[in-house]
């Protein structure tokens, strides 16, 4: 038996220890069941069976379990043996399909965190701040004006800024609803808020005039705007 302490000696510690479990422990085990009433147990050492004193081959394990075996235990030991190699397969089907459905979950979570902390580290703001800051000054200057066209143009102006984020979040499409509906609410808590503001925009673009906007309504979107872009720090 090995008594070295390193990797090596405990693998070889191993392989000594399986060797002594086929080839002594498990044809023992086979004469214990056999039983001493058994006239295969009594002839175990005789030369129709046998005794075991060297290595053997797992043919010849087996031919020997058949042998020493007492009637029936032999044959039920084998449909047993079916039996739980069946079962075996279709519970390392199950749990293997549960692993690799679990891995992939795994991959998803961690690129979606990924995208989302490197959206945070590389901010619109970081790449266009004195423009950015200008154009958001001058949609907040409209939007507290007393002038009702400054509000829509206040609110047509975010929104192309909205647009703009998108594409720089790497969301592509045309028109730009294709782009939110690529978003993951995990990547985008705000999305919600982008979808109520673009339909504003879409009712004053395409209805003009006929769409009513207060000056309460036109504050109100912009201030849903400003909730968006300070999520990406868009906006100081």
């Amino acid at each position: 038996m090995p008594g070295d302490a390193t990797l090596s000696g405990a693998i070889g510690y191993f392989l000594w220890f399986l060797g002594e479990l086929v080839f002594k422990s498990v044809p023992g085990i086979a004469i214990s069941v056999a039983g001493p009433s058994n006239p295969a147990f009594e002839g175990a050492f005789s030369p129709q069976v046998p005794a075991i004193t060297s290595a053997v081959t797992p043919g010849q394990v087996i031919d020997y379990l058949q042998a020493a075996s007492a009637p029936g235990v032999y044959d039920r030991l084998f449909t047993a043996w079916r039996t739980l190699v069946g079962v075996s397969v279709f519970l390392s089907l199950i749990f293997g399909a549960l692993l690799i459905y679990s891995f992939i979950r795994i991959v998803q979570h961690r690129r979606a965190h990924y995208r989302h902390i490197e959206h945070l580290q590389h901010s619109v703001a970081a790449a266009d701040v004195p423009v950015t800051h200008l154009r958001w000054d001058r949609v907040l200057e409209q939007a507290y004006s007393e002038n009702e066209q400054a509000w829509r143009l206040a609110i047509l102006e975010a929104d192309i800024m909205l647009g703009e984020l998108l594409d720089f979040l790497g969301y592509r499409g045309a028109p730009m609803a294709d782009k939110m509906r690529q978003v993951e609410k995990g990547d985008f808590k705000t999305i919600d808020l982008a979808w109520e503001t673009h339909r504003t925009r879409n009712k004053i673009a395409h209805e003009g005039a006929a769409h009513e906007l207060s000056a309460r309504e036109a504050r109100r979107i912009i201030a849903l705007y400003e909730q968006i872009f300070r999520e990406f720090q868009f906006v100081r």
